[in-house]
């Protein structure tokens, strides 16, 4: 037994594993949103739409991962962070929609089949994440898509700063309420299927930012 507490004190936290992943794997650490997308001078406009387009690909559409994670049972605590969330998505994913409207047609880049073929297998692994049978696994992606949103929203505020939208205000929950979340799960399965949810949501966000750098390298020149 006390073998048994040591290694449960020594195992790290859910919350601190999903925000060391969160740190090192979510968007603002890629290359694309550190360093290159704000830094394009005249070719920001297309990168932007382009991007807006893309994200509204991936997460504009219903159900998303959070609609389809509150269809899982859940604790009366991630019940209430899930509505919580999935009304906050719903009013980011409003904002989204408008900036797009904003932003014009999607800039004519090389490959397009190719693109759209890629960010349509992006959405069905999320998809497939949010619709696991694995207790914990569609709560930590939706926890992830909520806590690197924030990186995805700059992207969407500097798009509707370039095309004339006003900004709205944040609505999702707060990372420190989502992180509490984390940190209130009961077993250790739940918290692996949780790390493991959160972690596969941020390789598919990823996917998403080398995408849009490759198009916006495909672009140069045309």
């Amino acid at each position: 037994m006390a073998y048994e507490l040591q290694q449960a004190a020594a195992r790290p936290s859910a919350a601190g594993t999903i925000g060391a992943l969160i740190c090192d794997d979510g968007g603002k650490s890629h290359p694309y949103i550190a360093c290159h997308i704000f830094s394009r001078g005249r070719e920001a406009g297309r990168d932007l739409a382009d991007a807006v387009h893309f994200i509204a690909n991936l997460h504009g559409r219903q159900p998303g991962v959070i609609d389809l994670a509150r269809k899982k049972p859940a604790s009366d605590g991630a019940r209430a962070w899930l509505d919580a969330a999935a009304q906050g998505f719903a009013e980011e994913r409003l904002y989204l929609t408008q900036v797009v409207v904003a932003a014009g047609p999607l800039p004519s880049t090389p490959g397009q089949a190719q693109s759209e073929a890629a960010v349509a297998g992006q959405r069905h692994a999320l998809e497939m994440l949010a619709r696991s049978d694995r207790n914990g696994c569609a709560l930590g992606a939706a926890m992830a898509l909520v806590l690197d949103w924030r990186s995805i929203r700059a992207v969407i505020d500097a798009a509707a700063q370039r095309f004339g939208v006003a900004l709205t205000p944040p609505a999702l929950p707060s990372p420190r309420r989502t992180m509490a979340l984390a940190d209130a799960a009961e077993y250790p399965g739940v918290e692996r299927a949780m790390v493991f949810g959160a972690q596969q949501l941020l390789v598919q966000h990823r996917g998403l930012w080398g995408l849009l750098e490759a198009r916006a390298e495909a672009r140069i020149g045309t």
